[in-house]
């Protein structure tokens, strides 16, 4: 999963939540994400370009450390 933004992705079925490691260290939990979002970004050439299209501008998140 090389990108020059994202150090991680985590996505919690269960919760369909998506926890973002940056590269900075922050932290960020996005919720209702549904799997086939999570699974299309897996797979998108950049990582960074597809959180910022499809995901920012459609679902909710939460801080969780900067």
């Amino acid at each position: 999963m090389p990108s020059s933004v994202i150090a991680n992705m985590i996505y919690d079925a269960a919760s369909s939540t998506l926890r973002i490691v940056f590269v900075s260290g922050a932290v960020y939990e996005y919720l209702r994400v549904p799997a086939t979002i999570y699974n299309a970004m897996k797979t998108a050439k950049s990582k960074g370009t597809y959180l910022n299209r499809h995901i920012k501008p459609n679902y909710s998140f939460k801080k969780i450390r900067e």
